[in-house]
């Protein structure tokens, strides 16, 4: 994300010249794309997961999920007729759902990657997709494909596999310059149990049963993390962050269903939009030296 001082100067380029938006470039640093980092550490996590953890996933559905994934991808780009947009975003997708979905069936993975990738050329607001899609290809699993389902404790809860989530995670969400939203949404979350278990009287190792939560720390550095569907703005962020992590302890704990982390990011999706017109930012932009969009005259780019 831009310091104060890029922050500043960036305001002042939007004054003098208007038609475009500022826009933070994740290739400022390095000429790397992060999500090349992210599809390595997605395919190892999937890879131990499926040697070591017994995630009970077929060959045959990671296959059908990258197949359909990326002919929608292609199809999607072809007949929107799209210039420069690359397969590395719907290759995390296929990676995500491989991960966090369950079925019992072939068709249902490569059905929700088929749904989760049209999505985000189709519902999108200002620019960006509403729906992180790993995160509503598993919604859309979860209630409408029959013997869909989410298996939040396939990792187990070695301390080691956490520890491992959270080395691997920082190291891609820095690389994306969105570590911020990661630690704080941790932070709040982690902090809500903290008070239930002291006022419940709970011993200590109810909360190291959820901090050694694998499916926690995938949750907090690879989804909600992603910088094309959270707040532009830092602070507006933290305040999102906070917003998911409330509503996730409440599923959670309250309401006691299940998959509270995410339900929670896919009810918080929709006030992005809203964040951003009320409070806009810096944009995030994968790709290097596209041209922000243009704003229309008169009313403010956002």
């Amino acid at each position: 994300m831009m310091d104060v001082d890029q922050a500043a100067s960036a305001g002042r380029l939007q004054e003098r010249f208007p038609r475009f938006v500022p826009v933070d470039r994740a290739w400022a640093s390095n000429s790397l794309d992060p999500r090349v980092y992210q599809i390595l550490f997605l395919g190892a996590l999937l890879l131990i997961g499926a040697v070591l953890c017994d995630f009970s996933l077929k060959l045959e559905q990671v296959a059908l999920t990258f197949a359909a994934g990326l002919a929608m991808q292609f199809a999607c780009v072809r007949a929107l007729k799209l210039k420069s947009v690359g397969v590395l975003s719907a290759v995390i997708t296929c990676l995500g759902l491989s991960i966090l979905l369950r079925a019992d069936s072939a068709w249902a993975h490569p059905l929700a990657a088929c749904i989760a990738i049209g999505a985000k050329f189709v519902v999108r607001v200002n620019g960006k997709h509403l729906f992180n899609p790993a995160n509503l290809g598993v919604v859309t699993g979860l209630v409408l494909l029959p013997g869909a389902w989410v298996s939040s404790g396939q990792w187990g809860s070695d301390l080691a596999y956490a520890a491992w989530f959270v080395a691997l995670g920082s190291i891609v969400t820095n690389r994306a310059r969105r570590m911020d939203i990661s630690w704080f949404f941790l932070a709040c979350y982690l902090g809500l149990i903290t008070c239930r278990v002291v006022y419940l009287e709970q011993g200590l190792a109810v909360f190291l049963h959820q901090l050694q939560n694998g499916a926690l720390l995938l949750f907090a550095f690879f989804m909600i993390s992603d910088p094309m569907t959270i707040p532009n703005r830092r602070r507006v962020r933290f305040a999102y962050a906070a917003i998911v992590a409330v509503i996730a302890f409440i599923w959670q704990f309250y309401l006691f269903k299940p998959n509270g982390l995410i339900w929670a990011l896919f009810t918080a999706s929709p006030l992005v939009p809203l964040f951003d017109w009320v409070m806009p930012g810096v944009r995030f932009q994968w790709t290097r030296g596209a041209a922000p969009p243009p704003a229309r005259k008169g009313i403010p780019a956002r």
